[in-house]
């Protein structure tokens, strides 16, 4: 059982895990509490020479996970499931303490991860090849011949701030069910969230003894798991200039981008407007805009579009922003005073070029406000560029074909939606969003774990999902019996 730490005080002590043993090192990096500043949790400092060892042993044990029985990793994900959700308010309260999302949103996060383990669990019944007649063609012949899904070997898992549990989850998970082996990096910003996760992993009593590794750090760190020979695929959440580096640095060996996005929603004068507002409000502020599917952009038709504004620049004043132990927050602070002042700096050069404030723009106690930006025009860089904080953008377009050109011209693909209720207009959106998903009378946030996950263009390369993670995360062999 995991202590359920106080918020004010108790420093909290992240181990390395080099395979199944922990171990730690004189130099500590604090973790300080984006809400207060008080330091949260400490974590050994890594270099180069610890990840080589890490993924040695991940090479090492890899053949032996790769024979493990299938029954026995589908019983460890759900044991490991089990024992999360025993330990829920344990693990939202270190979210809370190490990234400042709100508590109630971080057992929300818990409670997905739980759910992520156990449809990867399902998933793995399902992962197997068929028979192929290879008498089809008059140059062939009848033989057995057939495919099956192997483990590719050794699995480095490099993972963000912003959901430091479930989007873990949704690698290790799926890799570790397939029957490889995984060198973890978490974010620099939750090491004890990883920690708390892999322990649950090896602590296990179903655990394939020095499976997962865990090593803390940043670019020495990352850079050492991309460029080794030893993983077979690279699993990345983060930033594009971070991506364009993985890529450029990975060599011959699978690349799995999940990266930025610009996310956008069109609202249809058929739209349920007030359906739309809160929603809306909701996808462009939940986890404070930290969210790579955050709602950043709305197009709305010119024939609502200031009732619209209105409606969306009151529902926003009433969100309570503050302390992340508080039930009742909805939005706590950014990760870091360096977001907190780009988000300033954008804005203000927003409203330089015309843009309106008719909602937030200021700080509430320390914590940048929830903001709506209207007469936001295509040049402006708040709305040309990802913006990783709690600010929306409103552009009046006077129809769906201007709005879906607009939306597209982007250099992001992820998720973007529509708000309507004519089905011809249903039904060309989906055709025409350039991006890897659609949601229709709902925001671009919404993400179900159990669906393939991913974008286009700069947004990323392959999809997560524990489905499609598996796909990725295992190789095909081709056999042929004469």
């Amino acid at each position: 059982m995991f202590r359920i730490f106080d918020n004010t005080s108790d420093v909290a002590e992240a181990k390395i895990f080099f395979g199944s043993n922990e171990e730690t090192k004189e130099t500590l990096q604090e973790r300080r509490s984006p809400f207060d500043g008080t330091v949260v949790s400490t974590a050994p400092v890594c270099d180069a020479d610890d990840t080589i060892m890490a993924l040695h042993i991940a090479k090492r044990v890899a053949k032996e996970a790769a024979k493990s029985p299938l029954s026995q990793r589908i019983l460890w994900l759900e044991d490991v499931a089990k024992r999360l959700a025993e330990e829920k308010e344990s693990f939202a309260m270190m979210l809370a303490r190490e990234v400042a999302k709100p508590v109630a949103f971080s057992r929300i996060e818990v409670e997905r991860c739980v759910e992520t383990i156990r449809v990867t669990a399902m998933e793995l019944a399902n992962l197997h090849g068929e028979t192929i007649p290879t008498d089809i063609m008059p140059s062939g012949k009848k033989t057995l011949a057939y495919y099956r899904r192997e483990p590719v070997g050794v699995v480095a898992c490099i993972t963000p701030f912003n959901f430091p549990l479930n989007l873990v989850a949704h690698k290790i998970a799926p890799a570790l069910g397939a029957g490889n082996t995984v060198v973890l990096k978490p974010t620099p910003e939750a090491p004890m969230v990883a920690y708390m996760f892999a322990k649950l992993f090896v602590d296990s009593e179903y655990a394939i003894k020095d499976a997962l590794s865990v090593v803390y750090g940043d670019a020495e760190v990352g850079s050492t798991l991309v460029t080794s020979d030893i993983p077979r695929v690279i699993s990345f959440t983060g930033s594009v200039p971070v991506g364009n580096i993985i890529t450029k640095q990975a060599g011959i060996k699978k690349v799995s981008l999940e990266l930025g996005g610009n996310a956008a929603s069109y609202i249809d004068k058929s739209a349920d407007l007030a359906l739309a507002v809160k929603r809306c409000a909701f996808g462009a502020f939940y986890n404070s805009g930290q969210v790579c599917i955050s709602l950043q952009r709305i197009y709305v038709n010119e024939e609502v579009y200031e009732e619209f504004a209105e409606l969306i620049a009151t529902e926003t004043k009433v969100l309570k922003v503050g302390s992340p132990y508080e039930e009742d927050t909805f939005m706590g602070p950014l990760i870091d005073e360096e977001s907190k002042n780009r988000a300033k700096t954008w804005i203000a050069s927003a409203q330089n070029e015309g843009a309106r404030v008719i909602a937030g723009g200021k700080e509430i106690d320390g914590i940048f406000a929830p903001t709506v930006m209207a007469d936001v025009t295509d040049e402006m860089k708040i709305i040309c560029e990802e913006v990783f904080a709690p600010i929306v953008s409103l552009v009046s377009v006077p129809s769906y074909e201007v709005a879906v050109e607009k939306m597209n011209d982007s250099p992001y693909g992820l998720q973007f939606s529509i708000f309507t209720n004519d089905l011809r207009m249903t039904q060309a959106f989906i055709d025409d969003a350039e991006c890897g998903g659609v949601v229709i009378n709902d925001i671009p946030t919404l993400r179900f774990d159990v669906q393939p996950y991913g974008g286009s263009k700069l947004s990323g390369v392959g999809r997560e999902g524990p489905k499609w993670a598996l796909e990725e995360f295992t190789e095909v062999k081709s056999i042929v019996i004469c």
